[in-house]
This record gives C-alpha cells, structure tokens and sequence, in this order.
C-alpha cells in the first residue's frame, strides 16, 4: 500500500459538485459519499453501509439522512445509526465514519487521518478562485497515475516547450534557468523561472491580445501534498511591475492544480485558471477553458503512459535528475517525511 500523509487536507470536489444529491468520490482509498444537509453543509461519510456494505452514494437522501438503499438502514448527517428496520434496537457499532471537511476557495477540503488533528487553519489559500477581481475557469480530470508523477510534472515546467508546444510551451521555457527555494518550516517549496524576453504562446497572446514577444515570470507556490499554485505574470518585453510593487500593465494569471491520491495508482487532477483582466469577457473564459483542458489531458496521456512503464519496470531502476528536477527532488523528499512520520508516531515505543 503506498505511504499516504493522511494526517492532511486534501480537496474532494469542487463546491459546485455537491448538492442534494449523493456524490461518490474516493480519497486515499476511502470511498466518501458527500452531500449538503438542508442548511447547506457539506457532509461526507464512509460509502459504505455497516450492515453489508452497500454503497451509500447508490442510496437516497431522507431530509439530512441517508437512507440505505439495500436495507433501509438509516444515518445522521455525524454518521450514527438511527432506524435499523424490523427492530428498535439499534446496535451500538451501527455506524459509519464521517470526516472533517471544510468549504474554502471554491473547494470542498476532506480531512481522512486522526480527527482530533484536523485544524482548519492549515489549510492552504487559493484566494483567487472565490476573488470578484478575478474570472475563473476550472474543471477536473482523472489520472490513471501515481499523485507523485503529476507533482513531479508541476514542478518541472520545463516540459511546456515539447509536451504543450502550440499551446503554452516555447523555447525559452526549456531554457531558461530555475531558481529553487524551500522553507523547511513551513514545508513550501518555491520554484521560479523568469524570462525577460520570451515568444508569446498562443495561451496568452490570444488571450490578453499582446502582440510581440513578452516579459514572462513563472513563480511556483507548492504546499504538500495538495496544493500547486502557479503565479503567471505576462507583459510586454521590458514592462515590469512599479518599485512600489504595483503592476497595472501586467496580465496576471493564477494557476491551480489540487492534486488528490484516489487511490495507489490513479489521482484526481483539479484545475483551476483564474485572471485579473477581460474579466466580463466569455470568448476569453471559453479559449482559456478549452485550452487549458487541452493541456491537462496531454499531461493525464503521459502520465498514464509513464504510469504503465514504471508499473512494468524490473526493480531497482535508477533514473536520472538534473537541474530543473530540484523543486520535485524536494517535493518528494517532504512527502516521504509527512508519510513517515504519521507512520513513525504510531510505532510503540
């Protein structure tokens, strides 16, 4: 079984996806069913009837319980037994779990480890996808991949110039230095590449109707195991922010990725791309929606791919790391350390 953190906030679903109907979703291996009660909470319990496993998502809504749709037994929104049918006595293990969640950002955040270590305040922000300054497009894909090969692809985007060439991929992203940074206390790692005068990719010219070649900063912004945040500044070639700080004749674009381990071998990819400018502008929400799920499908293709080579391998493989493979390198080593901790705390002494 893979080593997850499962002491950590992990986005489920968008808050659009939950309703008052039963919605399925796996996390860490753990079926949830997720639903909102009347006032509009969101609940997620264990897909799983006590009495002989059925599916809650395959079940119906009774107000805010869940009534079991093989047998009819029945659960509050905590998860406890209420009715058990054909008797009054409802026995003291009939229930299911339910687990901590939090709605911020546009996303519906699922805590799976010890409840008592839940605290909200460590979630991390993607202010952006809830800001009225802004306009966001999103969406979601399914990965038939390890979560650890889409954090790798995120932190090396390097692979915009080959993978994603007429989309969002030129020369200068390939060959343009990094510089890596991680704050050991916080766990963020930051991975940075700007290029003063790079081609402008369709992405953006078409976008934010820059002709010419560009000023563009990549700022990467990653919180395990969950959050990516991408901080994207175009301009023209030698337009850079005030010495104050501000940047009126700078487009800004925040990209988001929540990366969420389904299971050991497959991830929910969601995305989100959200803009300071054309913000009333639907053909720019439309090119920016289209596109972007393009390019996340030509990752989900490779990753998938890679997924089957890695999976048929002989053991013992050793690959190759370079340069821009630093921001992944540390990614990998905090994840390992989050994993092996929770399983180092529950060793006896």
């Amino acid at each position: 079984m893979a080593a997850f953190a499962r002491n950590q906030w992990y986005v489920a679903a968008y808050g659009r996806e939950v309703g008052r109907e039963l919605f399925a979703r796996t996390v860490l291996g753990e079926p949830i069913v997720f639903y909102r009660t009347e006032s509009g909470d969101v609940v997620a319990l264990a897909d799983r009837c006590v009495h002989r496993r059925y599916p809650l998502s395959e079940s119906r809504l009774d107000g805010d319980k869940v009534v079991c749709g093989y047998h009819g037994f029945t659960y509050d929104s905590a998860g406890s037994c209420v009715f058990v049918p054909g008797q009054a006595r409802i026995p003291r293990t009939a229930r299911v779990p339910s687990y901590p969640v939090v709605e911020q950002d546009s996303f519906v955040w699922v805590w799976i480890g010890e409840r008592e270590l839940a605290d909200e305040s460590a979630i991390p922000r993607a202010p952006w996808l809830a800001d009225p300054g802004y306009t966001t497009v999103s969406g979601m894909e399914p990965l038939a991949a390890r979560y650890e090969l889409l954090v790798d692809n995120l932190l090396d985007l390097s692979h915009e110039t080959y993978l994603h060439g007429g989309y969002i991929g030129t020369p200068e992203v390939a060959n343009t230095p990094i510089t890596t940074e991680v704050d050991e206390d916080r766990g963020i790692i930051y991975v940075s590449r700007h290029m003063a005068d790079a081609e402008c990719p369709s992405f953006y010219a078409k976008s934010t109707g820059i002709e010419g070649r560009i000023t563009r900063w990549q700022d990467i912004e990653y919180h395990p195991p969950c959050l990516y945040l991408l901080h994207s500044r175009i301009a023209p070639v030698g337009v850079l922010p005030n010495e104050d700080g501000t940047d009126p004749d700078g487009f800004h674009v925040e990209v988001v990725y929540a990366i969420t381990p389904e299971t050991e071998h497959s991830t929910h990819d969601f995305w989100a791309v959200a803009r300071d400018f054309a913000l009333e502008d639907q053909g720019v929400s439309d090119f920016l929606a289209e596109n972007n799920r393009t390019v996340v499908l030509q990752d989900v293709k490779a990753l998938d791919i890679l997924e089957r080579v890695i999976a048929e391998e002989p053991e013992g493989y050793q690959e190759l790391s370079v340069n821009i493979d630093t921001g992944g390198l540390a990614a990998r080593r905090i994840l390992k350390k989050l994993a092996a901790g929770e399983s180092a705390a529950v060793v006896p002494s």
